[in-house]
């Protein structure tokens, strides 16, 4: 009888516990991501942890690390307004990426990066990453996936609008959905970015404030307060499966090397 030689698995949850144990001796990068269920425009599904999924393991294969699997909800209050959405409270959110890192750290693993798929995530991911290197002394690097792309590429896929293109319901996302959930995709609910909606008699800045005299003050906008049909920013029109493609290919190449170098540092705080 011919032995089926073992497959070098990237991913945690296709793993045997024997498997990851033997892996251990490597000391490897775990990666854990993290994304939203939100609505992200006409065109586009709400489950945007997807994508940080698919890159997660595209990065994990290219990197030697190993992927967790993905923490789907995230901390998105602003499209609690609607429906369809699950967003975690503060508290909760916090709590479950500690579980996580701390799932890992109670066997001695140290090397964990974080990829984070949702921006919003970030606050609270900070305080959790600094919580864990002041009581372990331990580092732990956040990627904010869609912040990594530069203005070069910017200015490469969107000519024309350049940065201005990155928007919620626009780019990076609505292209990167269309080069690896092109299935998924409702190009024939396309529509532009809505009007941009009044709060307190002043126009809304994104999700996050008004803007008075051209400075932006800080506010509890929804994305409903910012516009009827979820885009506030970027033109969806203007996304393709090809800028998706190169998109993917920037940024699994991009993290890949960062995981890499991660690799050979010390993760632990010096005393």
């Amino acid at each position: 009888m011919t032995a089926i030689k073992a497959v070098r698995k990237h991913l945690l949850k296709d793993m045997t516990f024997i498997e990851f144990r033997e892996r251990l001796s490597e000391d490897p990068v775990i990666l854990i991501s993290l994304g939203s269920q939100e609505e992200q425009g006409p065109v586009a599904p709400m489950g945007d942890y997807m994508l940080t999924d698919v890159l997660a393991g595209k990065i994990a294969e290219k990197s030697g690390a190993i992927a967790a699997p993905i923490m789907p909800f995230g901390y998105a209050d602003y499209f609690r307004t609607v429906p369809g959405g699950i967003q975690l409270r503060p508290e909760t959110f916090s709590a479950i990426l500690t579980d996580m890192i701390e799932n890992f750290t109670d066997h001695g693993i140290n090397k964990i990066a974080i990829l984070n798929g949702h921006s919003g995530n970030y606050p609270l991911i900070d305080q959790v990453i600094r919580k864990i290197k002041r009581e372990k002394g331990l580092l732990i690097p956040c990627l904010n996936m869609w912040r990594l792309i530069p203005a070069e590429m910017w200015k490469e896929l969107h000519p024309e609008m350049g940065a201005k293109a990155l928007g919620h319901g626009g780019d990076p996302l609505t292209s990167v959905y269309l080069h690896l959930f092109p299935e998924l995709m409702r190009m024939d609910l396309l529509s532009k970015e809505d009007s941009k909606g009044e709060m307190l008699g002043l126009p809304t800045a994104g999700l996050a404030g008004v803007r008075f005299r051209d400075v932006e003050i800080a506010l509890a906008v929804d994305v409903t307060d910012r516009c009827g049909n979820g885009i506030a920013g970027g033109d969806p029109a203007q996304s393709s499966a090809g800028k998706g493609e190169k998109i993917v290919s920037y940024l699994v190449e991009y993290c890949a090397d960062f995981i890499r170098h991660f690799s050979d540092q010390n993760p632990k705080v010096s005393a």
